[in-house]
């Protein structure tokens, strides 16, 4: 496809400049996936990118090589931490395990890279600490600093981390949840980390864990924005090239499975966890590092889309209504991918922000949860398969109406 001039592709690895870089999985190209858009806005052709994951041969990392421009990502972005299901009690948890694992002292400062709506540092907040955010998206900077959250709409770098030092001195915690992996040039925010975090600070970050999606088949968590998929063995090598050290992590379960990694100064107070290597030896073990480990990735992929289609081909043979339930980004990505566009009629979701909006590219109508029970699709994919229980619990009475959910990942299933 031709390459769009507000994309840039890599030539090098993100992580440690290696240039034997081999594709291992290939998605179907797709619009920026959470560029839900309103009605005004539907006569706008959306630019599709391509979604290649790339693997460094000499470090390891997975990777995409071709990188949208951030301003087009992240300055109208409506994603909220506070709607994604579970995230916020993850994130109470969060901070309460900081606080007690390394006993900062009251009124000690925390800066969250990627802050979003704030959800974060409310919970460090309330265990005494001094919080700032820093988030790139305007909008949703402004709402956080009006709900007490004060943050910076910038990206992080070098020279906001001197401005943050000067105003608010060194940090005990510097945390990025679910950013870094976005992250094209990580220099200006590894310099920044090392001049804002403190002597014996602690820099935590999570994202989703690459061992994680192959495992559990979340390939659908590969998209424009997530331009890393992450495992131990590169950031390891990573930090200790720029004097930080990987001194321990810890397994989550967010998003289809996750690791928060903890970073501090070569040397510095911890010593390096056992589990750090034991996870380097898991990674080797399942082959995460070797090109064919990749190949039978996606033939289990291509294998789920034939049967969900196949199954698709069924129903519109019969003239049924079909919907699709999870206006998300991992949504746009499985509807492109598996080849959904011509069955889908519309979405719903149970996030008010996406109501009322077009999805990216197909321009799709979202509506809320309640029209399953007013429209009576007679099938609804769960594109948002990852919180399948909880939806089916929700929307119960439109089983019991007649209707059935078609589930297509990790394996394909009808309920």
């Amino acid at each position: 496809m031709t390459m769009a001039p507000d994309v840039t592709r890599r030539t090098d690895c993100r992580m440690c400049g290696g240039q034997k870089l081999q594709r291992v999985l290939q998605l179907e190209p797709t619009p920026i996936g959470d560029a839900y858009v309103t009605a005004e806005h539907l006569d706008e052709v959306q630019q599709s990118y391509p979604i290649d994951l790339h693997l460094c041969l000499d470090c390891g990392l997975s990777q995409l090589l071709d990188i949208v421009a951030p301003e087009l990502l992240y300055r109208d972005y409506i994603y909220l931490t506070s709607s994604s299901l579970g995230l916020a009690e993850h994130f109470e948890t969060y901070a309460g395990n900081m606080v007690t694992k390394f006993a900062p002292d009251n009124g000690n400062l925390v800066v969250d890279i990627g802050s979003n709506d704030g959800t974060l540092l409310r919970c460090f907040r309330d265990h005494g600490m001094r919080v700032l955010g820093v988030d790139p998206a305007e909008e949703t900077a402004a709402q956080a600093t009006r709900d007490g959250v004060e943050t910076l709409p910038e990206f992080f770098t070098a020279q906001l981390a001197e401005r943050i030092c000067s105003a608010h001195g060194t940090a005990t915690f510097v945390t990025a949840n679910n950013v870094f992996a976005n992250i094209d040039d990580l220099e200006p925010v590894i310099d920044g980390i090392r001049i804002v975090l403190a002597e014996d600070g602690v820099f935590s970050f999570e994202s989703f864990y690459l061992a994680d999606v192959v495992q559990n088949m979340v390939f659908d968590f590969i998209y424009h924005e997530h331009l890393s998929a992450f495992s131990v063995k590169p950031v390891q090598a990573f930090f200790a090239s720029r004097g930080l050290e990987l001194f321990d992590l810890q397994h989550v379960p967010t998003k289809g499975g996750s690791i928060r990694y903890f970073v501090q100064r070569a040397g510095a107070t911890s010593a390096v966890a056992p589990v750090v290597a034991e996870y380097v030896a898991r990674e080797e073990s399942m082959g995460l590092y070797r090109p064919d480990m990749f190949l039978e990735f996606s033939k289990t992929i291509d294998s789920l889309r034939t049967q969900t289609v196949d199954l698709l081909d069924q129903y519109r043979g019969q003239g049924k209504k079909i919907a699709g339930f999870g206006a998300s980004i991992t949504g746009t990505t499985l509807i492109y991918h598996f080849g959904l566009c011509e069955y889908l009629d519309y979405l719903v979701d149970d996030n008010p922000a996406k109501q009322g909006r077009f999805s990216p590219g197909l321009h799709l109508p979202v509506y809320p949860g309640e029209a399953l029970l007013e429209r009576q699709p007679d099938c609804v994919i769960i594109l948002a398969w990852r919180f399948v229980d909880p939806i089916v619990d929700r929307y119960r009475a439109y089983l019991d109406q007649g209707g059935r959910f078609l589930v297509p990942v990790p394996e394909v299933r009808l309920i």
